[in-house]
């Protein structure tokens, strides 16, 4: 773990908002939260601008005699081993020197969003108690890892994440069409809100807990997708319990109690099939406390 009393930015970058946290360790206590808009199709430049100038503020609430260990970055992309960035899906900075950036604020380590909240999560979080758990995060995007004895596992490459953003393809013996579904297009936050011409999954979500059917029907359609996606994943990965982030995993009600029905109808294994299906404690700031968790470790 961190050493007592030391200090670590914590930056999580979406593809909604930029959130930033002042982590003190060893509690991964956040003692300061800033918060901006990401504007995503803006220059990657600028947006980067605005996590530096962020990493910036909050560094300066270090208190004296506090020990600054750095800056913990979490990004929406593929991360290798190295913490070089090897996608730019959401956030195009690969080829970025991010060390030259975050100079004037301290050392940076990146890591992938979903890994950093899991991480956070198996420290502090719901996955405190279990050895081995899958981490799934939705929201605007999908993705997942596989936590074992608190470290999430990133493959060869860093990419062991992608969850529903590669296409499943189906052949239809009838007609002879493929139908090529993405998880993502289907399941996620934008995903939801188009099915209704909403703006928001947040409106999608409270029509439907009113009772509207055009809501609840896209809810059951998102939910069962994406229980689908991830019973599959318990299926190959036998973890001791799933818990679920991201702002729409995190809406409850009516779509929690259908996702939830959803994984355990495509679970395979009978033993397996009651596994724990739980939501993540540390809400929004998961991301952000695990990418300060991954610098301290780090630098440690």
């Amino acid at each position: 773990m961190p050493a007592d009393d030391s200090w670590a930015v914590g930056l999580d970058v979406g593809g909604t908002k930029i959130a930033g946290g002042l982590i003190r360790f060893p509690a991964g206590e956040v003692v300061a939260h800033h918060r901006t808009p990401t504007r995503a199709g803006r220059d990657p430049a600028d947006i980067l601008a605005d996590a530096v100038g962020m990493a910036r503020d909050l560094r300066n609430g270090v208190p004296a005699g506090g020990r600054f260990v750095g800056v913990g970055l979490g990004v929406p992309e593929l991360v290798d081993p190295a913490g070089r960035i090897t996608s730019g899906a959401g956030v195009d900075w690969r080829g970025v020197d991010l060390v030259a950036k975050f100079a004037g604020v301290g050392p940076v380590w990146v890591e992938a969003d979903v890994r950093a909240a899991a991480l956070a999560e198996a420290r502090f979080g719901a996955g405190r108690s279990f050895p081995v758990f899958a981490y799934v995060t939705v929201g605007t995007g999908i993705s997942s890892a596989l936590v074992q004895d608190g470290r999430p596992y990133a493959g060869a490459r860093g990419n062991a994440l992608v969850l529903a953003s590669g296409p499943v393809s189906v052949h239809c013996p009838g007609c002879g069409a493929w139908a090529r579904a993405v998880l993502e297009e289907v399941a996620s936050g934008p995903a939801l809100a188009a099915a209704v011409g909403a703006d928001r999954a947040e409106e999608v979500l409270a029509a439907a807990g009113r009772g509207d059917p055009d809501a609840v029907r896209a809810v059951r359609d998102a939910a069962e997708a994406l229980g689908s996606g991830i019973g599959w994943l318990v299926n190959v990965l036998d973890p001791g319990a799933v818990v679920v982030g991201g702002g729409l995993g995190l809406a409850g009600g009516l779509y929690w109690d259908l996702l939830t029905d959803a994984v355990r109808r495509h679970v395979w294994a009978e033993s397996s099939r009651d596994l724990p299906i739980v939501p993540a404690e540390l809400g929004a700031d998961a991301g952000l406390v695990g990418a300060a968790l991954h610098a301290a470790l780090r630098m440690a």
